[in-house]
């Protein structure tokens, strides 16, 4: 579940302080796990035995081991140093002295696609809500994480447009509404409203709602607007408040679907939920979209990110042919 539990405002173990520091800053709990994931390895790696012992001269000789000794990637080792540098510089208020490791090697790795037609088998081996989750991760762009978060607020029918609120970094975007979807998320609605009613009737229907919105609208997590489109089979305590309520359904759900189809189309690809996002950009790029219009529907923050697709596009599908094609 992606709700952080509490934390004791009268501990003073060292993680329980940083995690309560980590909140006041507002970052989201998977930044607050990955961070304490790192801080957890690197203590681990230096033999603390005390909070006290920390020391931000051991950062780099860390970074290099991973780069050396476990050959990690780049953007693992730039996690590991985020984390770190969080650690020292704003929550211990130590001064960092300069990093000199040994920097990860950086290999361009594009990204798995699929054509349309593989993404149709992949479609064809899949039934009900997980079905529909895959056709909006491709035909909107989706992370599985927004798919799984979407709220029924989120779908706007009338403007054909789809606003990813939980998105990743925290920023919010409108992106496509396939029309060919329409119906089948009237369906889903339909199915969550129908839902929502047992559930009230039952003593339960409330949902969780990030940020404190609760305390500020508190009727809101009883309203069917809020509700998940995607909800759980079954109810699970909050393990904030104690309340029995109905979540969103699992990422590893989806991406256990996801997996048996895809074995069962026997594409010789290495396919993961995240293949659908690429799959979008992809083909809107063949299509002629503009590459600004790319990183926005993505909710890319750099344009960077989006030229990847750029180098995905076949270059036959630039007018360019191979010698042997012409014998």
């Amino acid at each position: 579940m992606d709700i952080p539990a509490p934390i004791s405002s009268s501990s003073n173990r060292f993680f329980d302080r940083f995690r309560s520091y980590i909140r006041t800053r507002g970052l989201a709990y998977r930044t607050e796990k990955t961070y304490c994931l790192w801080v957890r390895r690197f203590i681990l790696f230096n033999q603390y035995q005390s909070p006290t012992q920390l020391h931000s001269g051991d950062i780099a000789p860390f970074l290099t081991y991973l780069a050396t000794d476990r050959q990690c990637a780049v953007n693992t080792q730039k996690t590991a140093l985020n984390a770190l540098v969080f650690l020292f510089r704003e929550f211990l208020r130590q001064e960092i002295p300069d990093l000199n490791f040994h920097r990860a090697s950086k290999t361009r790795k594009l990204p798995t696609v699929l054509s349309v037609e593989e993404v149709s088998l992949i479609l064809a081996q899949l039934n009900g809500h997980y079905r529909l989750l895959v056709q909006l991760m491709y035909g909107s762009g989706l992370r599985v994480m927004e798919a799984a978060r979407l709220r029924v607020k989120d779908v706007d029918l009338a403007n054909q447009a789809l606003w990813v609120q939980e998105a990743k970094g925290g920023r919010a975007r409108r992106t496509l509404l396939p029309k060919r979807l329409i119906s089948a998320l009237e369906r889903q609605k339909a199915c969550v409203v129908e839902q929502h009613a047992d559930d009230r009737a039952a003593g339960y229907g409330s949902v969780y709602l990030p940020n404190a919105l609760a305390t500020k609208y508190p009727n809101a997590p009883f309203e069917t607007a809020w509700q998940y489109l995607f909800p759980a089979e079954g109810l699970s305590r909050d393990p904030r408040s104690g309340i029995q309520r109905r979540h969103h359904i699992g990422e590893q759900r989806i991406q256990r679907a996801v997996k048996r189809a895809s074995r069962e189309t026997g594409i010789a690809k290495k396919i993961s939920c995240h293949t659908f996002r690429h799959s979008f950009a992809t083909e809107l790029l063949r299509q002629g979209t503009d590459l600004r219009a790319i990183q926005e529907l993505l909710g890319h923050q750099s344009l960077e990110t989006t030229q990847i697709y750029t180098h995905v596009v076949g270059v036959h599908e630039r007018g360019v042919t191979s010698p042997v094609d012409s014998l």
